[in-house]
């Protein structure tokens, strides 16, 4: 029925999760679904088998919003009763404990529940949120919105197998982050099978008229039909991305590697979802140059998915490794140059990072303290570049070769197992810094842990062809006419005129800003990271030409790396915050809640 799981490193209590500190785990999940599109609901049962129910006298489940209906237990031969539970007090942040009394004879439970319309990990499209004429349904569980959609141990340091039967109707598609059909059936019902473990965090389910595109034998592309060519011209080096990361760090170990081309309205760039990651399109900016998020995803069946965060606090373990690698990907398919490009506006978005946070502020440690708060609060760029700088230093204590080899032997080592900070430093230190006396102190490894903002022993990252862009600001501030630079910027890349944008002076006035347009065509761009650097310029200079631009792509587009800073930017000018709260209030319906948790925060204050 399903693969072993190795045995667990022992973790803290997660303080996220009522099951993390419950001894009774899960092993494997069957799951029994129907999608009601019409009401907005899940509804079925979750089929739970217990790897070690003598550990105690009840099992204890993650729940938020759920209607739990029925819960039956079943014995070693597979006989069901009828069994009591109960559902502790709501909290606001982690919904309920289910509590499931346990006997000698108890080897599952069977969980009957239904969601509700407002689940926070589910977002149901009408067919004018997507590109074609049918409903959309896709859920996002991390960090801990797996419990709204579905009653689990919503813990990163708990894994699972699972299998799952899931019905929708016949004109629609059923994809989850396992074992997935390539085509509609005219059944409507769809089996899956998820045979290496995982924790509820990627547990994922998407519903939609969808269309796939095979690009190697273990790669290929779901997307809405109208979508599907784009993002087969866009993603066309997906395997060599695959192949390009195996040589770095091991073989895959997901058996496929398959993209879903979402609507916009998801929340992030991507979602590592085992098997079938989730993408935006807004990075469909059909040159392929946007391609880098898709190389962090891939990066994640290593470095969180396969070696997970063993808790929220732990973040920075999958997210530091992640861009590391990432970085490492496109390196060795595009050239260090490329890769250096990357590097620079990483670390740009860090210093904004600490800046905004400030530069004592506990939350720029590696190792966070989220007890209380929402695990989505360490969504910074803390995690992601403050722990690829890290590696970096390590990378110029040790030498490229040696931080290879030890990176490749630590996801081999702790492969389909969770790792706090602590277990990690531990085999840090054991396996790489006592090699050589002084590395450790020279490295400055609690500065980096436990110590705020970037230590001063962080690597200086530069790229040589951000040195142009420089150069053509330096003309720009100098006088020159912004259409006699285009010659010396036809091959720049998105990054390269990103890195142009953020350089644009602060002072240049809405008609200043017109002739930059008129020479580069900024508002007028399909590249959503370009739209999303030139904005805040036309907010704060009042250039109008912008406007209609900006409205559109805020009421279309729902990744909140965009939004956050667009919405700030309107709300920074008196004339701004009426029009973005009016914006807000259209375009809230798109956005998912992850998204509007918050948006409605910033927008009420």
């Amino acid at each position: 029925m399903s693969s072993p799981i190795p045995s667990a490193i022992a973790l803290p209590a997660d303080p996220h999760s009522y099951a993390g500190t419950s001894p009774v785990r899960v092993r494997h999940l069957a799951l029994d679904l129907t999608v009601d599109l019409a009401h907005r609901t899940l509804a079925g049962s979750a089929t739970w088998h217990l790897a070690n129910p003598e550990a105690a006298s009840e099992a204890v489940f993650d729940t938020r919003d759920l209607t739990i209906e029925l819960v039956e237990k079943l014995d070693k031969d597979g006989t069901v009763t009828h069994t009591t539970y109960s559902l502790d007090a709501p909290d606001a942040l982690l919904g309920q404990a289910l509590r499931v009394p346990l006997t000698a004879e108890t080897k599952a439970l069977c969980i009957h529940y239904r969601t509700a319309p407002t689940a926070a990990a589910l977002q149901w499209l009408v067919p004018a949120q997507t590109t074609g004429s049918q409903p959309f349904l896709f859920t996002q569980s991390q960090a801990i919105l797996a419990r709204t959609w579905l009653p689990c141990q919503d813990s990163p340091g708990i894994r699972f197998t699972y299998e799952a039967r899931v019905r929708v109707p016949a004109q629609l598609l059923a994809l989850m982050s396992a074992e997935n059909p390539r085509e509609r059936n005219a059944s409507g019902e769809y089996h899956f099978r998820m045979a290496q473990p995982i924790p509820a965090y990627l547990m994922a389910l998407a519903v939609g008229d969808l269309a796939f595109a095979p690009l190697s034998d273990r790669t290929g592309i779901y997307a809405e039909p109208a979508t599907l060519p784009t993002a087969t011209h866009e993603f066309a080096d997906l395997e060599n991305m695959v192949g390009a990361a195996e040589q770095l760090y091991g073989p895959y170990r997901w058996e496929r590697y398959d993209l879903l081309v979402l609507p916009p309205s998801f929340p992030f760039g991507g979602m590592e979802n085992p098997r079938l990651t989730f993408v935006t399109p807004t990075i469909l900016a059909g040159d392929r140059s946007l391609t880098s998020l898709v190389a962090h995803e891939l990066a994640h069946s290593w470095s969180g998915n396969l070696v997970t965060n063993g808790t929220w606090n732990d973040f920075w373990l999958n997210e530091g490794f992640t861009v590391y690698f990432e970085r490492r990907i496109m390196e060795h398919l595009y050239g260090r140059e490329y890769a250096d490009m990357l590097q620079v506006l990483g670390r740009d978005a860090l210093q904004a990072t600490i800046a905004e946070l400030g530069a004592a502020s506990p939350d720029t440690h590696l190792r966070l303290r989220l007890a209380g708060r929402d695990p989505d609060e360490g969504l910074t760029e803390i995690a992601y570049e403050k722990g690829c700088s890290l590696l970096l230093t390590l990378e110029d204590l040790v030498g490229r070769p040696r931080l290879d080899t030890f990176i490749k032997e630590y996801f081999a080592h702790f492969s389909f197992q969770a790792m706090d900070t602590a277990t990690f430093l531990d085999y840090l230190r054991t396996t790489l810094l006592d090699e050589a006396p002084g590395r450790e102190a020279r490295l400055q490894l609690t500065s980096w842990i436990d110590g705020p903002g970037l230590p001063p022993n962080a690597p200086r990252v530069s790229a040589r062809r951000f040195a142009a862009v420089d150069q053509a600001l330096a003309r720009l501030q100098a006088g020159t006419a912004p259409a006699d630079l285009r010659p010396a910027t036809a091959e720049w890349s998105s990054h390269e005129w990103v890195h142009f944008l953020h350089g644009l002076p602060p002072t240049l006035s809405a008609t200043e800003l017109q002739a930059v347009d008129a020479a580069f065509h900024f508002t007028d761009s399909g590249n959503a990271e370009i739209l999303a650097a030139w904005f805040p310029h036309t907010v704060r200079a009042g250039y109008q030409a912008a406007d209609p631009a900006l409205e559109h792509f805020l009421r279309h587009v729902g990744r909140r790396k965009f939004l956050v800073p667009l919405y700030r930017s309107l709300l920074a000018t008196p004339e701004g915050q009426a029009r973005a709260r009016a914006i807000y209030t259209a375009a809230r319906p798109n956005y998912h809640s992850v998204t509007t948790g918050t948006l409605d925060a910033l927008l009420a204050s």
